[in-house]
């Protein structure tokens, strides 16, 4: 990995308070370099304001507030489309649970050299997960095993947040009119990124279950994912024009002026 590489490191949170000032101490000390965002989703545990006091002590953390519960979809959008803005030449997205433990970080972006979107996958070789009921690790890799046929993606963990995207490939993937808002959206962009012809990289992580706080995945949020997941596979069979890369427009000729 280039050093010179401007590295944004991003938190969409929600109701995150007791996580959150450590989780950001820990990201600092295994990437000192890097800047941090922090999207939230107006928590009413006081997660925004935490936020904001934590990047009153570090002007390399960014703050974003939303109105409401948006959705983890929309909020990683909102993240993407924030560093393509930014200049930014990688994205790291992230839990804010520890879940995605910030020391494997440095082998996500090591892991860049060879990759445009990097997985910190629970399904390779080394990875794995802690404290999850058999009937959880079962549905969660049928769901890779269908996302995989579904959509042809040559990766073992589509479902997880722990990726570093290469940011000159989100502005090549076609990010518009996508269907996801919630947990497939991890599937869908991930999809896209291919399309547009991104290298897939997978290095282990062991994923542990929060220590705090409640998980935001239940039972209806689910069912809306994989169905999503299905109109997803219908229209990469059958439409996949409309995921396509969009052409890039050629950069104007200067004006000559008279002499």
């Amino acid at each position: 990995m280039n050093s010179s590489q401007r590295i944004l490191i991003s938190i969409a949170t929600y109701n995150e308070r007791e996580n959150l000032a450590s989780l950001v101490q820990d990201i600092r000390a295994t990437a000192p370099n890097a800047d941090i965002l922090i999207l939230d989703d107006n928590s009413p545990d006081g997660t925004g304001e935490e936020a904001d006091a934590i990047a009153a002590k570090d002007t390399r953390v960014q703050v974003i507030h939303r109105e409401g519960k948006l959705g983890l979809g929309t909020a990683i959008l909102t993240i993407m489309r924030h560093a393509i803005d930014g200049g930014y030449d990688l994205l790291v997205t992230m839990d804010a649970d520890f879940s995605h433990h910030p020391r494997y970080l440095p082998d996500i972006l090591k892991g860049m050299d060879n990759a445009d979107v990097m997985i910190g996958s629970r399904y390779v070789e080394g990875g794995g997960v802690e404290n999850w009921p058999w009937t959880r690790q079962m549905m969660s890799r049928c769901t890779g095993r269908l996302v995989r046929f579904l959509l042809g993606l040559p990766a073992q963990d589509t479902s997880g947040n722990y990726r570093c995207y290469r940011v000159s490939m989100l502005r090549r993937a076609n990010l518009d009119n996508l269907l996801s808002t919630g947990y497939s959206f991890q599937q869908e962009v991930l999809h896209r990124c291919f399309l547009a012809g991104a290298r897939l990289g997978e290095t282990p992580i062991i994923f542990a279950d929060r220590k705090y706080g409640k998980s935001k995945a239940n039972f209806m949020e689910i069912v809306r994912s994989l169905t999503t997941l299905l109109r997803l596979g219908w229209r990469a069979w059958f439409y996949q024009s409309e995921m396509m890369p969009k052409p890039e427009t050629p950069a104007a000729e200067p004006t000559r002026r008279a002499a």
